[in-house]
């Protein structure tokens, strides 16, 4: 984008510099979003000759021979709708490419709407009316792509759209609304980080406020331009943009700068004529090549028929160690899965016995401490028995029974555990009457209720069921509830009850208002290790078997465990079990 001095005149460089900015990269052999589409939505029609040929010339940027080959695939398509509007989408492209406007715009008006680049044909008009200066007829074709959506118009930016219909209401001298349109390409150029569509916005908005003698608002944006344009390898924009700058500080009467950018611009102009030069100079080389190429071609003819048969012997050896590499590659990926396999075994295997140690050190510890603390107080009752002291014999024969259940209770955990582990205990499972159930269990409990004055509530109904096995579940509620006595308050309460909330499961919950627990040692209890979990009552002995026995119970009941607790607020323990039909 350059200027004229005086504010006389603003000329329009960048808009025309190459076919449409949209479909197109600045380097023509670069493989754009838009060839990409191109390309994979025509590959269907390959197997017909002459558009082969002309698709493939199209993407290799030779406009002739893509006019050639478009022609003769036309003369032969008489009924595919497609195929024809393909043809002459490609040769719209290739005639507007070579500045022939009226015969792009006449293969282009041919095109069906229903045509799947149907919508890239108004960007095209629209950038063919913008390089005749039609202005008011580009604005209305660019306006029309914008009631398609991005994926209908792949391969053209927003950003390019935007920048063109500001250039347009810059000719003609609408500034507000060129000033909207610049602006916001300017902004999505930025974040596209598309450095020469950059140079080109910023010299197009210094031109619109400059055209309004807005010299402190252009100035910049004549600044940002030139700067840009020097991080560029493009001769052509590092030239407009120092005249620019130099027009801009001839304005200013800061002629020794305005001087060294005439200079540069002198400079990256004689650099750019010398890159005209040798484009020629290339193009004749070019043309050489290609008729030494030619002469090459019946050489190589001939040297193709010798190696045919080489060739045919190397392939069949490459064949046969190909199979013979292929097998040996089979045998040893075989091998290394089975030795993944045995190692992922042993540390299992290593995992399990880790495990197995680590429970019975637990089991045993417990046990140890709950002989210990059964030998101390059967001293103390000795003691209080020859001194007749009934109520201190009456606490300690209750803290015998106390201990001597639990380590009952920890004892048959340890068993059904191990029946469990080695798949020894029957499991049946059937439709089971969840109130008979909890109430059998229960009513074990009795003593134990009364002596911490608990409430024990069983709301089920009879018609309550689900399915599982009757005996497992007994365990896991006896575990269950006997937790709950152990951690609820004296004169508390222990609710069971169902809530029906899915569909495939009822939630079989024992809730108390007990001790409850932190998150962490919730979290801690539903891990499907054998751990320990650091308890909120420290007098309280337990190993965590009791919770691992709950929970493969009731996984080998197809069922799901959860709990709901905060510390000092009670606990829920939910069992969901699958329903009855």
């Amino acid at each position: 984008m350059s200027i004229m001095s005086n504010h006389l005149t603003t000329v329009f460089l960048f808009i025309f510099l190459s076919p449409p900015l949209s479909l197109f990269s600045q380097q023509e052999t670069n493989i754009t979003p838009f060839d990409q589409e191109l390309k994979n939505k025509s590959a269907k029609f390959n197997n017909e000759a002459n558009f082969r040929k002309s698709r493939t010339f199209f993407f290799e940027r030779n406009w002739d021979s893509t006019l050639v080959y478009s022609m003769k695939q036309l003369n032969d398509s008489e009924n595919n709708t497609e195929l024809i509007d393909y043809c002459h989408f490609l040769r719209g492209l290739s005639f507007q490419h070579k500045k022939l406007f009226k015969e792009a715009e006449k293969e282009l008006s041919t095109v069906s709407s229903v045509f799947e680049f149907y919508p890239h044909t108004y960007m095209i008009l629209g950038v063919i009316a913008l390089e005749q200066r039609r202005f008011q007829k580009a604005i209305d074709y660019f306006k029309k792509t914008e009631a398609y959506t991005s994926e209908q118009l792949s391969g053209i930016k927003k950003s390019n759209i935007d920048h063109n219909l500001g250039v347009c209401y810059l000719h003609l001298e609408q500034y507000d609304q060129a000033e909207t349109y610049l602006l916001e390409s300017e902004t999505l150029y930025e974040e596209q980080k598309d450095t020469l569509a950059l140079i080109r916005a910023y010299g197009n908005i210094a031109n619109l406020y400059y055209n309004q003698y807005k010299d402190d608002q252009a100035i910049p944006y004549f600044t940002k331009a030139y700067e840009l344009s020097k991080k560029t390898d493009k001769p052509g924009l590092k030239v407009n943009t120092a005249l620019n700058m130099a027009v801009v500080e001839e304005n200013r009467k800061n002629f020794p700068l305005a001087l060294t950018y005439r200079k540069e611009y002198e400079k990256w102009n004689d650099s750019l004529n010398d890159q005209n030069k040798v484009w020629e100079v290339a193009q004749i080389e070019k043309e050489f090549a290609v008729k030494e190429k030619q002469k090459e071609v019946h050489l190589a003819n001939t040297e193709k028929k010798i190696k045919e048969t080489q060739r045919n012997g190397l392939f069949y050896s490459a064949i046969v160690l190909l199979l013979l590499l292929g097998t040996t590659i089979y045998f040893y990926r075989e091998k290394v899965k089975t030795n993944k396999i045995i190692v992922a075994q042993k540390e299992n295997l290593d995992e399990l016995n880790a495990t197995k140690n680590k429970l019975f050190s637990i089991v045993s510890h417990d046990l140890r401490s709950s002989v210990q603390a059964l030998k101390r107080s059967n001293k103390t009752l000795s003691e209080n028995l020859e001194a007749k002291n009934l109520e201190t014999l009456d606490t300690l024969l209750h803290t015998n029974s106390s201990i001597v259940n639990g380590a009952y209770n920890l004892l048959d955990n340890l068993l059904n555990w191990a029946l469990l582990q080695t798949e020894q205990s029957y499991f049946e499972v059937t439709s089971l009457p969840l109130f008979l159930t909890v109430e059998h269990v229960a009513h074990n409990y009795k003593t134990l209720l009364l002596e911490k004055n608990i409430h024990f509530e069983n709301t089920l109904s009879k018609s309550d069921k689900a399915y599982g096995d009757q005996e497992s579940i007994k365990i896991v509620l006896r575990n269950l509830i006997d937790n709950a006595i152990k951690f609820g308050k004296t004169d508390g309460f222990i609710k069971v009850y169902i809530e029906n909330t899915q569909d495939t499961y009822c939630n079989l919950i024992i809730e108390d208002n007990g001790i409850g627990m932190s998150e962490s040692t919730r979290q801690n209890l539903l891990k499907k290790e054998i751990i320990t979990v650091e308890k909120e009552n420290k007098d309280i002995i337990g190993s965590g078997l009791g919770w691992q026995l709950c929970k493969s119970m009731i996984e080998k009941n197809n069922g799901k465990f959860s709990i709901e607790s905060e510390l000092g607020k009670g606990t829920k323990m939910i069992i969901s079990l699958p329903k009855t039909i």
